[in-house]
């Protein structure tokens, strides 16, 4: 749960329904060049309606190749070669309606369709590959690979592919390349510049605050608070990675409270000589890539994981804010600034229990200060999200970056403990 406070410079905003339905589609992108054999991914919500989304359904140009009943929605459909205009919609249960339009281009032949990175861009590390592979061969494709520069840094059976690699600094050339069961190859390159200055080891720096939200105002309390309490332990050697986590938890009587850590990792308030002063660094940050390991406990008790990236500067405020939403909706889901709400990516959250699990996100500052959500990387699965939602206003005097973690209570306020580590920041 999200409040605003001029106190202190970071983002826990009250949340709010939006007002309308939307259709969220993972997958194809739009534009995007596929093989006859497309993959939908989509979910949809609406609060027009208190009675939900009755159904959802595809069109591809203008006739209903799909419909399933529920908020979401999965499947392949087999399309022709040449241009498409499909429409993914919902239908909710007071008669109401919403879509997402989407343009694709089918091609029948063998190759290698590359989703992320593209080929040419700047990126930080790690970097994630997400590609398919269609093939003329009637036994299919066999397996798909990456090489960087010349050497084969990755491989996996089947047609798909979905991963992340730590790339060095520089200009890397890399090629995403497919197998058949025929023994024909297909490439796509995709020769990229990876950059970005990291900040290693986030979870055991200073500089981290720590406040409880009461439920159901969610105003923030850092000493007295009934009803909630919480503290974090850091350089934590029992349950690490390296022996340098941070443990974190959170416990009381008050149900569905909430807890918030939050470190200034750039401009006002940082405490590792990452002050920009002179307010020259942030115009020219525009990609960041949160990268952290977290263990579970108790999953079961676990309501939601909040991993934030917020950058305010010239009165404008950016939150990239991505919850594990698992005892609510179950998925992943973003912030969305404007209407102080969450939106679900349609992307399952499914972390392992009394393990670790590593999540990155990469997100985008646009030219005109828009948010867009890129991907979400879970153990090693990078899902493609590309939502983009707009800035909102914060005061004045605000200027500096903070990386956030949230615990939420369960019904029962149970406590729960959870551990960060190697937790690493990349910005350019």
């Amino acid at each position: 749960m999200k409040i605003f406070s001029d106190a202190f410079p970071l983002f826990v905003l009250a949340l709010a329904t939006p007002m309308f339905g939307t259709v969220v589609v993972t997958t194809p992108l739009n534009g995007a060049s596929v093989g006859p054999s497309v993959q939908f991914v989509a979910s949809a919500n609406t609060t027009t309606c208190s009675n939900g989304v009755a159904a959802m359904g595809i069109y591809v140009d203008n006739v209903l190749y799909y419909q399933t009943n529920g908020i979401n929605l999965n499947t392949n459909l087999n399309l022709s070669q040449g241009s498409h205009r499909a429409v993914v919609q919902e239908w909710d249960y007071c008669g109401g309606a919403t879509n997402t339009p989407i343009g694709l281009t089918v091609s029948s032949q063998s190759g290698v369709s590359l989703g992320s990175p593209a080929n040419g861009n700047t990126v930080g590390s790690p970097v994630a590959y997400v590609a398919t592979a269609s093939t003329s061969c009637a036994y299919g494709v066999a397996a798909m690979g990456i090489y960087v520069n010349d050497q084969l840094a990755y491989v996996t059976a089947g047609s798909s592919l979905s991963t992340q690699l730590a790339l060095g600094a520089g200009n890397q050339r890399t090629v995403v390349q497919a197998w058949d069961n025929c023994g024909g190859a297909s490439t796509a390159p995709a020769n990229i510049t990876v950059t970005g200055t990291t900040l290693s080891n986030v979870q055991a720096n200073s500089g981290w605050n720590q406040w409880g939200e009461l439920a159901p105002v969610y105003e923030i309390c850092t000493v007295a608070c009934p009803g909630v309490s919480f503290s974090m332990n850091q350089h934590d050697g029992s349950v690490s990675l390296d022996g340098n986590s941070t443990q974190f938890n959170i416990g009381g009587t008050t149900p569905y409270s909430d807890v918030l850590w939050s470190n200034p990792i750039l401009g006002q308030g940082n405490t590792q000589n990452l002050t920009d002063a002179n307010h020259t660094l942030l115009p020219t940050l525009h990609n960041f890539t949160l990268d952290t390991y977290v263990y579970v406990t108790n999953f079961a008790v676990t309501q939601d994981l909040e991993f934030d990236i917020n950058m305010y500067m010239n009165g404008v405020g950016m939150e990239w804010g991505t919850q594990c939403n698992h005892l609510a909706d179950g998925d992943w889901d973003i912030w969305n600034n404007v209407n102080a709400a969450w939106m679900s990516t349609g992307v399952p959250c499914n972390l392992n229990n009394a393990a670790w699990n590593r999540v990155t996100i990469q997100a985008q500052r646009e030219a005109n200060n828009d948010l867009l959500y890129q991907t979400i990387t879970v153990n090693g699965v990078t899902y493609n999200i590309n939502m983009t939602v707009a800035p909102f206003s914060v005061p004045g005097g605000w200027w500096g970056m903070t990386l956030n973690y949230q615990m939420d209570g369960n019904y029962q306020q149970a406590s729960n403990t959870t551990y960060l580590d190697k937790t690493s920041f990349t910005y350019w």
